[in-house]
């Protein structure tokens, strides 16, 4: 069965829209270890997320932390936070995202005293361990609002539930200040990410990409380790494999031909990193997700 995947922008926005504009709201039990490359790569949206690690660990990376969601414990991660999720096995990771408007109108009472205020100046995310610091009363509303998806409750129970949910949250949240700092990175990322989107089938070098920011090789080494916890050498390669993986799918050239059309210079470089990344060869790929594909998350 092939991998499901997260689509996003060369932002890192996701593609996908949880939930009905009416009601923005979406239930997900996953695993992690079912998606490509055995993560739920990284993204950020406008969503708030709320997962809980039902069976197995999780490895977290949220903003500039890298942590272990362990068995039994849950995460909130704010809207507009970048984040990932691995797993070493398979685990189960039930999980709801929500659009912080369902809780009240944009511009309203609601919103404005008690929704933005977590939106623009709250921690990126709160961990919830049970039996620490009272934090068993917001797992034991989450788990309800699990319980009830698989139900099918309505609406109002599930708003209900949220609301309830978001009160205890808004006590334990602890407030930050964006850094100017981090705002400037951030941009810099995006556009070193967009100079490999455009160039990836070309010769580039870490050299390259540090200058189409104006910035040295270390800072370029810097911005991206401390953001997305990866090389962007090692970026580079990872999204010319998925593109060649898009490739494998939608043509029939030949493994050396997309090899080259991505920017590898040896086929059989080209093979052994794509066995490293998505675990069969380029070939094995192309046969078995054709067979039978998955849709993306």
């Amino acid at each position: 069965m092939n991998a499901e995947k997260i689509v996003t922008d060369d932002s890192y926005l996701e593609q996908r829209k949880h939930g009905e504009a009416s009601f923005p709201f979406r239930y997900y039990e996953e695993d992690v270890w079912q998606f490509d490359a055995h993560n739920i790569n990284w993204h950020w949206h406008r969503e708030i997320e709320m997962i809980f690690a039902a069976r197995g660990d999780i490895l977290c990376d949220v903003g500039a932390d890298s942590f272990v969601l362990k068995e039994g414990c849950g995460l909130f991660v704010n809207s507009g936070v970048l984040h990932r999720y691995a797993a070493e096995g398979s685990v189960c990771m039930p999980n709801i995202l929500f659009l912080p408007e369902l809780l009240g109108e944009e511009g309203g009472r609601i919103y404005e005293k008690y929704v933005a205020p977590v939106i623009r100046e709250g921690a990126e995310y709160l961990l919830l361990q049970p039996g620490e610091g009272g934090q068993n009363e917001p797992l034991s509303i989450l788990f309800s609002v699990f319980e009830e998806q698989k139900h099918g409750a309505d609406e109002l129970a599930i708003l209900q539930k949220l609301l309830a949910l978001w009160r205890l949250l808004c006590n334990r949240l602890p407030r930050t200040r964006a850094q100017d700092g981090k705002t400037v990175r951030a941009m810099q990322l995006q556009q070193m990410i967009s100079f490999i989107h455009e160039n990836f089938d070309k010769k580039i070098a870490l050299q390259d990409i540090a200058a189409s920011v104006y910035v040295g090789k270390n800072t370029a080494l810097h911005i991206f380790r401390e953001t997305i916890r990866i090389s962007p050498v090692a970026y580079l390669i990872q999204y010319r494999l998925s593109r060649a993986a898009a490739l494998l799918l939608a043509e029939d050239a030949t493994v050396a031909r997309i090899a080259e059309q991505t920017g590898f210079e040896s086929s059989g470089y080209f093979c052994r990193k794509f066995k490293q990344m998505y675990g069969c060869s380029p070939t094995e790929y192309r046969s078995g997700a054709r067979q039978q594909p998955s849709p993306p998350r």
